[in-house]
């Protein structure tokens, strides 16, 4: 007669929690992979997102800026006064000049900056050992606090390897582990039941845990512009820029029609010289180009091409776009301030003098001043000429 092999009881209770805690750990490290994926993902993009736009949404803020300025500048009214400092306080101080220079001349001497870090995603290898070193080297395993402190370092170096998709370090971490011992009960402890009870609580409330990061990363400000092209994140970067450019262009042109005497908002094409009209500013201190002093300090507000055709050596060029931000370069003594005809710089004056700066405008501008027989130098050696 054979002798029969007893058949193991099993607690048809922990045999279902067995299920159970299996099926919640398969779903904690699967949702654990997809949200710190998402983290990763959402992270380089927010960094890439301000290395490439950063710059240009500085830009419109000072456009903003210089655009309240001017309108405060032209009206006088507290509103618009309120509204011109409230612009300026939102843009960060504009760095000192000589250190501005100091700042290109060293990034002109230095080495190109490093590329922007590439987008990472962990690969399959990558999830699949980060999900095994998950399941068995996590704190919650054991009941030990020095046990559970070296866990939580050892847990660190994962999370570190797998933020970068580092396979390598991974499969080495995971070598590192083996020889770690096990911290859950062997299935035929008494103490296994009140360990799969313990261990399925923590993984539902882990799992709620990760739902509402997921929800939250999906909602934030780069989530949002993320999952408006996640297969192509570089080209909506690259139609984000085109459109922060075109805007800037367009408030640098309503800017330069602001302080050329322009209604704001006027695009239309009216004869440069009659939107220089110097009759519009018949209020404001006013020279004529032959009584301008010899050693007078000028101020030549015209764009570049039309300094380069032909300007007076020695006069400070600052393009009328620009003059609210520059204010500081200007010299504290009087200035006599040149455009073509006179309509831009009686702007300008107008701005000057109501900011407390003692400044005159030349009459009839560039033309006026070469009519009277008044020095011209062209830049490059050219022959001057009024452009």
């Amino acid at each position: 007669m054979t002798a029969q092999i007893p058949v193991r009881w099993t607690d048809p209770q922990q045999g279902e929690l067995e299920e159970r805690v299996e099926a919640a750990e398969l779903a904690w490290l699967t949702m654990d992979v997809d949200v710190r994926t998402l983290r990763v993902e959402i992270d380089n993009f927010a960094l890439i997102h301000h290395q490439l736009l950063g710059p240009l949404y500085a830009r419109l803020d000072e456009l903003d800026a210089l655009l309240a300025e001017a309108v405060a500048a032209r009206t006088g009214l507290p509103e618009d006064l309120r509204r011109a400092h409230e612009a300026r306080q939102r843009v960060d101080d504009m760095p000192d000049l000589d250190a501005l220079f100091d700042s290109v001349r060293a990034q002109e001497e230095a080495p190109p900056p490093p590329a922007a870090p590439a987008r990472v995603r962990p690969g399959r290898d990558a999830q699949r050992i980060y999900r095994e070193l998950v399941r068995r080297a996590h704190p919650d395993l054991s009941t030990d606090p020095a046990e559970q402190e070296r866990r939580a370092v050892f847990l660190a170096r994962v999370n570190e390897a797998y933020a970068y998709g580092d396979t390598g370090a991974l499969e080495a971490l995971a070598a590192e582990w083996s020889t770690a011992p096990e911290a859950a009960p062997a299935p035929d402890s008494p103490d296994r039941l009140g360990w799969l009870r313990r261990r399925l609580e923590w993984l539902t409330g882990r799992i709620g845990e990760l739902a509402t990061e997921q929800v939250r990363l999906e909602r934030s400000a780069m989530g949002e512009l993320l999952a408006l092209a996640p297969q192509d994140p570089d080209g909506l970067l690259a139609e984000l820029a085109e459109q922060l450019l075109a805007k800037a262009a367009g408030q640098q042109a309503e800017l330069e029609r602001l302080l050329d005497g322009r209604p704001v908002g006027d695009n239309g094409g009216a004869d440069p010289d009659a939107q220089e009209n110097q009759t519009m500013f018949a209020q404001i201190p006013t020279i004529d180009a032959a009584a301008v002093p010899a050693d007078a300090a000028l101020l030549d507000v015209r764009e570049q091409d039309e300094w380069d055709a032909g300007h007076v050596a020695g006069a400070l060029h600052i393009p009328i776009g620009e003059v609210v931000a520059r204010i500081g370069e200007l010299p504290d003594e009087k200035l006599y301030v040149l455009c073509r005809v006179g309509g831009r710089s009686a702007q300008v004056v107008q701005y000057l003098v109501q900011n407390g700066r003692d400044a005159v405008n030349v009459d009839g501008g560039m033309y006026a001043w070469d009519g009277a027989g008044r020095p011209m130098v062209g830049s490059g050696g050219q022959d001057a000429f009024v452009l």
